[in-house]
């Protein structure tokens, strides 16, 4: 039987992911600016995030396509970052990134 893909599910995994990313990277860069965000939420973030992008590639090229359809609709660094994790061979967890390499391409590559 084939996977049924709920398109409407999978392009909320592709806003949530590119929201968290936003959030997770923010917090990276600017510590101070939320004390609220201690480790043990920090750690929560990166794992929803993680499983936004596992609902995104599960859905195989239907994900794809609607986070580049999301991108199309809003060229931001989050949605760019969702675009890049989904290529074959990326890391699969936020803890395996080089989060300088990752936001060198985000700021030469985003349309925003």
């Amino acid at each position: 039987m084939p996977n049924v893909i709920l398109r409407e599910i999978v392009r909320q995994h592709a806003e949530m992911a590119a929201f968290l990313w936003t959030v997770y990277d923010h917090h990276l860069l600017n510590p101070d600016e939320n004390p609220d965000m201690d480790e043990e939420r920090l750690e929560r973030l990166v794992e929803r995030l993680d499983a936004h992008l596992d609902g995104l590639r599960v859905a195989g090229d239907a994900g794809r396509e609607i986070a580049e359809a999301l991108y199309a609709e809003y060229p931001e660094p989050g949605e760019m970052f969702v675009l890049r994790m989904l290529i074959d061979g990326a890391p699969k967890r936020i803890a395996e990134l080089d989060l300088a390499k990752v936001r060198a391409y985000l700021s030469q590559n985003s349309r925003s």
